[in-house]
């Protein structure tokens, strides 16, 4: 290796004369550097590369006999011995500084003066042995030969970096990382090759290695800058981010206080901007949109009734319906929102999300008129989510409507209304809720009754799957009643509820089947027939808890109910008035207390033959039958036709009815685009696509395909009331299907509704089918064409 280094060296020491005058000019234009370590690391970079300068020097002109020649060696030389001390020198100054200002050290170790004060007498030694032969001498041919005291020129290079990392490693901990590995590579590397140095002749190894170390040096200065700007930056973005977290805070609490001042003006507002600053932010994420833009929703919905602080009390507090002269000065609210919230400049969103939230997308709302997309997207997501809280919440000259009321209005009005993405987003919204609230209703476990169904239970659903409901009863013998026992209460109802006055039977469609108790009782009321045996059971009453047991399922329209208490077991058998309806059972009692309700689902089905038939079923299939077999969908999705495979072009062709009870208009014939192994729906590796329905919504899995409708009202178009009343009538419907790779294309109108909806499938199902479904109708002759 030695000779390959001597055979190039002269090129190995240009190569470093070239990267030391590169780091020089580097050096003075490096940023976040000391004056003083900028100064030291210029000094050590232009002694190493003077050292390769004269080094190099030294070598070319050796053993050349002319004057010029023998100034050049003498002076090289003299340099070289010169510049090796003054670099340990310059690294001496390099620690010192970085002690100081760094380490923190208020007076330097001693051992630091020591190599300084050793640096130094290196140098004057250079000097001395420049008139001397202590070093070198040359011949008269200018050749360099070492002299006597040679092994001394290295006595510096050597023990200064030696007494050097003493400190360095005393100080490692409190020496940055980077810094300190810089220092024991400017000091072990010059240390080694000085001791290989003392065996080589005719290299320059140490001067070679200290260049070297000397670029290293500023490298990892560099790298240490870096690491210390990072962290600086990284300090700089806590402070602005706890600055910012300390404005937000403030500006929630100033928010808080415009809400609270609304809420004082009007106590039927009370929670209402919560609600609808939290359905707002749903939407937006709904909507697919970034975190900044589902801030602004939030804080704009927050603030959008600020306004109503201007208006009068008088007209606030009307209890009855608000006349002309009040909805005018109500119609004031969004411009008096918009002066106060002008004022705050840094978010000009809240001022735009009080002056248009009560426009309407068909141009009807106000104070301007804007229609469509002229109305800033932050008031249409404003204007939904108000829409649907006003709706669900508790007025003056009115009560709450149903949240599937609510959803009602938002299906009716997507497009008209209300922006019909964000309609689209918080229907999706309300879905989630819904199926939430249905889990969790089904959870109460206690309950305490005093006179007859003064408290009632949630409904539990009763369907196909057998269900057992157990609990205990412990009586109340304090009331002084004469009867003292559970109940159950069988109905149906939106809201899955139990429901006794004429407003929200109404609102929630209740309808009661019957009243069963566990003895001989019963009450019926809706039901078209019920049936009882009853057997007397060999159990007698103890103390304390009594407990009772229930079993229940349902095929089509008939109901059973296995019912066992202490001292009577019976079963029941009902038959609903249609199959359509839902079938709920609510447990209640007097002058008892339900404890410890538990509902559990068995696992088990039931079939056709595990209820006796007491009464014929109520059809509305009886109509011609085509292509595929007619189907009666009573509940949402309870029934599909068979799939047709889509190849290129279907086109499906039927008679719909809804049937009676059906009041809402997704109660209509649903279009399902789905795969599976057997060509059903729910089928084996069934993968569902799309889902749209009639009334103009569409629902389709992220998982395997994505879903756009476009959905519009031709001059055809009724209105709603109309367009459900003509389904119940019955009405022929087409439908076209068309396949290009995997993109599917579904096209109908039916009374006005036009729609198109646009499914990419991404993943590749070797089949494709399309089946139909619905809520609540009867589908009949239905006939296909590919």
């Amino acid at each position: 290796m030695f000779e390959v280094i001597r055979e190039h060296q002269l090129n190995i020491m240009l190569i470093l004369c070239g990267a030391c005058a590169m780091l020089l000019y580097l050096v003075c234009n490096t940023r976040f550097i000391s004056k003083r370590r900028k100064g030291i690391l210029f000094l050590m970079e232009s002694m190493a590369l003077l050292l390769m300068v004269f080094d190099r020097f030294a070598y070319i002109y050796r053993g050349d006999p002319s004057t010029f020649a023998g100034v050049m060696v003498r002076i090289s030389n003299f340099l070289v011995y010169f510049l090796t001390s003054g670099m340990v020198f310059g690294l001496t100054l390099y620690l010192t500084d970085h002690l100081l200002a760094d380490v923190g050290l208020v007076k330097l170790p001693v051992r630091v003066r020591l190599s300084a004060a050793l640096a130094a007498l290196g140098m004057l030694l250079a000097v001395l042995a420049a008139s001397t032969d202590l070093y070198y001498y040359f011949d008269e041919n200018n050749v360099y030969h070492r002299g006597r005291g040679f092994v001394i020129a290295y006595i510096v290079p050597v023990l200064c970096p030696a007494i050097i990392a003493t400190v360095v490693l005393q100080y490692r901990k409190k020496i940055r990382r980077v810094i300190f590995i810089s220092l024991l590579i400017y000091i072990f590397v010059p240390v080694f090759c000085g001791i290989l140095q003392i065996f080589t002749y005719g290299i320059s190894i140490v001067n070679m290695s200290m260049a070297a170390v000397s670029l290293s040096l500023y490298v990892f200065t560099y790298l240490d800058i870096n690491n210390t700007v990072e962290r600086a930056h990284e300090i700089e973005i806590q402070n602005m981010h706890s600055e910012q977290q300390h404005m937000k805070k403030l500006f929630d609490q100033t928010a808080t206080a415009f809400v609270s001042a609304v809420e004082i003006k009007d106590e039927y507002a009370k929670g209402c901007a919560v609600r609808t600053a939290e359905y707002a932010r749903r939407i937006a994420e709904h909507a697919g949109m970034n975190e900044a833009e589902c801030e602004e929703a939030y804080y704009a919905a927050l603030l959008h009734d600020v306004g109503i602080i201007g208006i009068p009390d008088n007209v606030i507090k009307n209890e009855g319906d608000p006349q002309k002269w009040d909805r005018e000065l109500m119609q004031q609210k969004p411009l008096i929102g918009k002066e106060i919230l002008s004022s705050i400049t840094e978010y000009p969103y809240l001022a735009i999300g009080a002056q248009y939230s009560h426009e309407r997308y068909n141009g009807t709302g106000y104070p301007d008129g804007l229609s469509g997309e002229d109305i800033p997207k932050v008031a249409r997501i404003v204007g939904v989510a108000d829409a649907f809280v006003s709706m669900t919440t508790k007025k003056r000259f009115r009560d709450e409507r149903p949240v599937f009321i609510a959803r009602e209005a938002l299906v009716k009005g997507a497009g008209t209304d209300y922006d019909p993405l964000f309609a689209n987003c918080m229907i999706k919204i309300i879905d989630e809720d819904t199926s939430t609230d249905e889990e969790h209703d089904a959870l109460e476990t206690h309950l305490i009754c005093g006179e007859y169904r003064e408290n009632i239970t949630p409904g539990i659903a009763i369907d196909s799957s057998i269900t057992r409901i157990t609990f205990e009863c412990e009586h109340d013998k304090n009331s002084g009643a004469a009867f003292s026992e559970p109940a159950v209460i069988l109905f149906d109802s939106y809201d899955r509820r139990v429901h006794d006055n004429e407003k929200s039977i109404e609102a929630y469609r209740y309808v009661e089947y019957a009243e069963i108790w566990f003895d001989e009782n019963h009450i019926t009321t809706a039901a078209r027939k019920l049936v009882r045996t009853a057997v007397k059971n060999v159990l007698h009453s103890v103390s304390g808890a009594e407990k009772y047991e229930i079993t229940m399922g349902r095929h089509n329209d008939h109901i059973k109910l296995k019912m066992k208490g202490p001292l009577f077991e019976k079963e029941i058998v009902l038959v609903k008035p249609i199959s359509a309806k839902s079938a709920y059972l609510a447990l209640t009692g007097e002058h008892c207390t339900l404890k410890n309700i538990t509902v559990e689902q068995t696992g088990e089905t039931v079939g056709e033959d595990d209820i006796q038939r007491i009464a014929d079923d109520v059809s509305f299939t009886d109509r011609m039958e085509s292509d595929i077999k007619n189907i009666q969908i009573d509940q949402t999705r309870s029934s599909h036709t068979e799939g047709c495979e889509i190849s290129d072009k279907l086109h499906l062709a039927f008679h719909t009815m809804s049937l009676p009870g059906a009041d809402l208009i997704w109660h209509c014939p649903y279009i399902v685009i789905f795969s599976s192994a057997d060509g059903r729906v729910n089928g084996e590796n069934y993968r569902e696509y799309a889902l749209v329905k009639l009334c103009g919504e569409n629902e389709g899995s992220q998982d395997y395909s994505h879903n756009s409708i476009v959905m519009k009202k031709t001059p055809d178009f009724p209105g709603w009331e109309a367009w459900k009343e003509q389904n119940h009538r019955g009405m022929e419907v087409d439908i076209d299907i068309e396949k290009k790779k995997n993109r599917i294309t579904i096209r109908t109108e039916n009374l006005g509704i036009s729609i198109e909806n646009t499914t990419t499938i991404t993943d590749s199902p070797d089949k494709v089918y399309a089946a139909l479904t619905g809520d609540q109708i009867a589908l009949t002759d239905i006939r296909v064409n590919g």
